[in-house]
Parts: C-alpha cells; sequence; structure tokens
C-alpha cells in the first residue's frame, strides 16, 4: 500500500469554469510556432533555415553549450520563418504543417535491453530532453549530471486544472515504458506521486517506482512540495522531475519509435461557452479554438496554463510546450466598481477575512486590486506554503542577494510555480514568482 502524506498549508481557489471530461476533438493550425523561451536555462542555436523541409522529431534548434541536447520538431512541415527579438534572440520558429503528418524514424526500443547511457542518448536525438527539468534551479535537466533521485507528479492540483485520470486513459502502456526508462537513467529512485482521489490504474499499479498518495489543497500537486516531504535537496544535489503527461510522451518514443508531442488539452475558465478537452501538438496556433468560443463584449485574458502559473497569450496565441491547460477568465480594466475594494459585493472572493466569502465558485478577473508596497510581515505566505521553508525570509534573501541566507533557507528546493499562492494572497502585491526566477537565475550564473 502507497504512503500517504496529509497535506495541510494550502489554498483551493474556487474558480468558475472548470472543464468538462469530454474528449471534443483534435486541434490543427496552419502555422505551428515554437518559442525556445519555453525551455528555460538554454541558449538556443538554430539548426534549420527559413525553406527547410521537417518531420516530426527533427531537430529545429539545440543547445549552444550542449550541442546533443536538441529539440524537436512536433509536426512536418516547411520553417517559413524566424522571429527575432533583440540581440537577435530567437522568439520563434515558425513551420508550416503538413496536412498529414510524417515522422522521423528512431524505432522502437524495448527499454529493458538498454543501458542507462543508450536510454539518455535515445531521448536526446529525439529531441525530447527538454520533458525533464532539474531541480536546484528549475531549468532543462544538464544531461551530464547524474540525478539523485527523479521526482514524477502524478496529479494537478491548479486552479481547474486538468484530470490525469481522464488525459492517460488509453495511455497506461506509455506512462510504464516512460517511468521503466525514467529508472535507467537515476541510481536512485523514481518516486511517483499520486492524488488519494486518483483511480487510473496505470498510475496506481505503476511498475519500478515508489508510489506516495498526497492528500490537500494546492499546492499537493506541486513536484516541489513532494520533493520536499519526500526527500529534499540539499547543495551539491541533483534531482531530475516530470509530470506524468510528459512521462508518457518519452514512452511513445520507446513503444513507437516516434516523437508524438501530442498533448490532451483541458479547456478551461469562467469565459469559456464549450468547455472540455482536446488534442493538439505544442505550438498549435489557437484562435480557432476561442473563435465563438468565448464570452464577446467584455476585455479577456488568454492564458496558456492554469490561472496562477500559466503564461499571458493573446487571442492569436499558440500553446506553450509544458502546458496542458488554456485558460480564459475577464480581464477586468473594463471593470468600475462603486467603492472599490470597500465593496462589500457577494461577488466579491478573499483568501482571508476581509470579504465574506461563500461556499460557491467565482468568476474571478486577472486585476492586481492595488498596487505594489513595501513587504507586509503578516503571516500570510505561511498560510498557504506547505514546504517546510519561510518563504517570507527567502524572498527578502533573494531581493537583497545575500547568498548564504539564500541557500541556508532553502532556495535549491523551490521554483517559482511554489509561490504562485503566495502572490496570490500577497497583501504587498509582488511579483513573488518573478522574483524567485530573478534570485534562481543569479544563483546559477554564480555557482557554475
Amino acid at each position: 500500500m502507497a504512503n500517504r502524506i496529509k497535506i495541510k498549508k494550502g489554498l483551493q481557489i474556487p474558480l468558475l469554469g472548470q472543464s468538462e471530461e469530454t474528449l471534443r476533438g483534435r486541434i490543427t493550425s496552419e502555422f505551428v510556432r515554437i518559442c525556445p523561451e519555453d525551455y528555460h536555462g538554454i541558449t538556443p542555436k538554430l539548426a534549420v533555415k527559413v525553406g527547410d523541409t521537417v518531420k516530426a522529431g527533427t531537430a529545429l534548434f539545440y543547445e549552444k553549450n550542449k550541442p546533443d541536447m536538441l529539440f524537436a520538431s512536433p509536426v512536418s512541415g516547411v520553417v517559413t520563418e524566424v522571429e527575432r527579438g533583440e540581440k537577435r534572440r530567437i522568439l520563434n520558429i515558425v513551420i508550416r504543417a503538413d496536412k498529414s503528418t510524417v515522422y522521423e524514424d528512431f524505432s522502437s526500443k524495448q527499454v529493458v535491453a538498454l543501458a542507462s547511457e543508450e536510454v539518455k542518448k535515445t531521448i536526446l536525438d529525439a529531441g525530447i530532453w527538454f520533458l525533464i527539468r532539474q531541480r536546484p534551479y528549475d531549468v532543462v535537466a544538464a544531461p551530464d549530471k547524474q540525478p539523485r533521485d527523479i521526482f514524477v507528479t502524478g496529479f494537478d492540483t491548479a486552479p481547474l486544472a486538468p484530470s490525469y485520470d481522464f488525459v492517460l486513459q488509453g495511455q497506461e502502456a506509455d506512462l510504464q515504458t516512460g517511468l521503466d526508462a525514467l529508472a535507467r537513467l537515476t541510481a536512485g529512485k523514481v518516486y511517483l506521486s499520486i492524488s488519494t482521489k486518483t483511480k487510473n490504474k496505470g498510475l496506481r499499479d505503476a511498475k519500478n517506482v515508489v508510489i506516495t498518495e498526497f492528500d490537500g489543497p494546492h499546492p499537493a500537486g506541486n513536484v516541489g512540495v513532494q520533493i520536499n516531504k519526500l526527500k529534499p535537496v540539499n547543495r551539491g544535489e541533483v534531482v531530475w522531475t516530470l509530470n506524468a503527461l510528459d512521462v508518457v510522451i518519452i514512452g511513445r518514443l520507446f513503444n513507437k519509435g516516434i516523437v508524438d508531442l501530442t498533448r490532451t488539452v483541458a479547456l478551461t475558465g469562467s469565459e469559456v461557452k464549450q468547455k472540455g478537452y482536446y488534442q493538439m501538438v505544442i505550438g498549435t496556433e489557437l484562435k480557432s479554438l476561442f473563435s465563438q468560443n468565448v464570452t464577446e463584449g467584455i476585455s479577456l485574458r488568454y492564458i496558456s496554463g492554469n490561472p496562477l502559473t500559466g503564461r499571458k497569450i493573446d487571442a492569436n496565441g499558440v500553446l506553450r510546450a509544458y502546458d496542458a491547460q488554456v485558460t480564459v477568465i475577464p480581464e477586468g480594466d473594463d471593470v468600475h466598481e462603486a467603492f472599490g475594494w470597500a465593496s462589500m459585493s457577494p461577488k466579491r472572493y478573499s483568501a482571508g477575512c476581509t470579504y465574506l466569502t461563500l461556499k460557491k465558485k467565482y468568476r474571478l478577473d486577472a486585476r492586481l486590486l492595488g498596487g505594489p508596497r513595501a513587504i507586509i510581515v503578516s503571516n500570510e505566505y505561511d498560510k498557504v506554503f506547505p514546504m517546510d521553508i519561510f518563504p517570507e525570509q527567502l524572498i527578502k534573501a533573494i531581493i537583497a542577494f545575500n547568498i548564504d541566507k539564500m541557500e541556508s533557507l532553502g532556495i535549491y528546493e523551490v521554483a517559482p510555480e511554489d509561490f504562485a499562492l503566495c502572490e496570490f494572497v500577497d497583501t504587498s502585491k509582488l511579483e513573488l514568482q518573478h522574483i524567485v526566477r530573478m534570485g534562481l537565475d543569479m544563483l546559477r550564473k554564480e555557482m557554475e
């Protein structure tokens, strides 16, 4: 029987717009855009040029300092444009997709017959190594570093998050193959975390892993919380992290010999008319998904990901590399309320006791409802932060860039997403996720 860990601190934000567990079809677009900035911690170098023909699995670019780390095209077609920003930074690689996908053949392999280096080379050559991330620093994992352990999260507790039970239906064989491959990549253990509500047999009966049940509100589904409760990261140690949906993509590679970057994506949010699940590859343009399917006449916030940690996109945006959720909520910039924050409207939600909060779902918008100010020490972070870390002190140490303090306060264990709830309840209106990302990047530059 799996061990069980109860998470008491946290917050389940009662948002309107949960997706119905219905698969509504497949979304395709004429053009697919791949954004290298999705893969944090790498410096991209192009492996293709405008006019090149590519297959699904062909390398589009590679990591400048690790040329064997390739990044695959999710579709076959012709490279039509390389969009660049300041200092010629690569913003997007645009591909006109074929109507039917042609795949690079990597040949199927039996994981049990492969050595660790062969498994690693297969994933690198296929251009899907980016699915594996590492702590510390929350960046794409360095393949030349040996992980102490690998942590896989098998559920998501973020607002309006997709159901892994639903998404993984019929993909249990690929999931197990992916877990078997990960077990070859570490001399330590592969920890698989599931929810007490998890029903999928592929997760419940997984082999070659240590299964732990987690019970509690968000952020119980964050891999950082799971690492903290199972086996924290110390200075000098490296662990790798994935979610179960990405493990499936690795399993497909070994079982089918192709790179299939198709995701089953939950369309969520209070402003979506027909919610449900749609299949699409990463980089797919989402305008056909939103067309006549969202509230009209008001300003909207389109998000690739969940409302707490997702990336703001426009109505013509694309599905970003790590996301299995797309959300649409009101922007709120066209709302004018009498008495402002002092209004006692029952439509207002409060994580504390500022307003009378009812047991119902709320149609929240993207307004900040206040301006940035000095850090107010009120213990509000601790109420929603379940890790054995002092969040306020860590944030202050990052702002001051006090490396010794950052290390002693546990920065090696955290990622920006672990502070998303703190940011939501923050009276000071600070961009805590940005601060943590800045601290991790500075520390990585200093230490490596």
